[in-house]
């Protein structure tokens, strides 16, 4: 199996997630090594689920539900966002500076937060974030505008309204599984450039690209971007072929 550790001037560069999730964009993998003889296969530790982002369900694009209770009008817009800026931007482009109260709530992997905007405490953010929590997906943030319509609905009235709207809006919405991917580099002689670019190849690695002043004399740097959970087998397969080991840097 290939060694994977994190090499000191490949540390900066950034997690590329398909949607990544501020908690997510804050793991970083674990450092890890080994050693055995060039000719045999060099050893891995693997990275824990803790250090490597694990595949989630979000939303596709846009979804929304309008709801009329008591007089009430509430909208519930809902939409994937990748991180905490994302989520504040949609918030300011879906909400009705109009509208009687825009409540919100996002989760971003182990990260979230909600806002009852000037209703009663915990019945309209807290509704909404545990019906995002009920739907399974993540990495999502809902948006529920109310128009009072004169008619006061009581704490659990509210609740059952703002939690029951968002549970609508994310009950049948499309969504989509995503695989976290990182960037990923390795050292490789010139002589070994095309059995690498073949496993490479096999394995689905993306934006492969080559620096010829970063590695030792002999050898290209090549960084690509590929789903954490076939980075091992890569290597695995890379070392292989080779005959040799290669490492790869996170």
């Amino acid at each position: 199996m290939a060694a994977v550790r994190v090499a000191p001037r490949l540390r900066s560069l950034p997690l590329l997630l398909s949607g990544p999730d501020a908690a997510a964009v804050r793991r970083s993998c674990s450092s890890c090594s080994g050693s055995l003889s060039a000719a045999a296969p060099a050893p891995v530790r693997a990275m824990s689920s803790s250090s490597s982002p694990s595949p989630y369900t979000t939303l596709v694009g846009r979804v929304s539900c309008e709801r009329e209770i008591k007089k009430s009008k509430f909208i519930a817009i809902a939409a994937p966002v990748p991180d905490e800026r994302a989520a504040m931007s949609f918030l300011n482009e879906a909400s009705d500076p109009r509208a009687t109260h825009n409540c919100w709530a996002y989760k971003l992997g182990e990260q979230f937060r909600y806002n009852d905007d000037g209703e009663p405490s915990s019945t309209a953010g807290k509704p909404i974030y545990s019906a995002i929590i009920s739907s399974g997906i993540d990495m999502v943030m809902v948006v529920v505008i109310r128009y009072f319509g004169g008619i006061k609905l009581g704490t659990g009235g509210l609740v059952r309204a703002y939690g029951g709207v968002a549970s609508e809006c994310l009950k049948d919405a499309p969504t989509c599984l995503v695989k976290p991917k990182a960037r990923v580099g390795m050292e490789v002689p010139f002589d070994l450039l095309g059995t690498v670019y073949h496993q490479l190849q096999h394995y689905q690695a993306e934006d492969i690209k080559q620096d010829y002043d970063t590695g030792k004399d002999g050898t290209v740097m090549v960084m690509f971007k590929m789903e954490y959970e076939k980075i091992e087998n890569l290597g695995s397969a890379v070392n292989s072929a080779c005959s040799r080991k290669i490492e790869l840097l996170l």
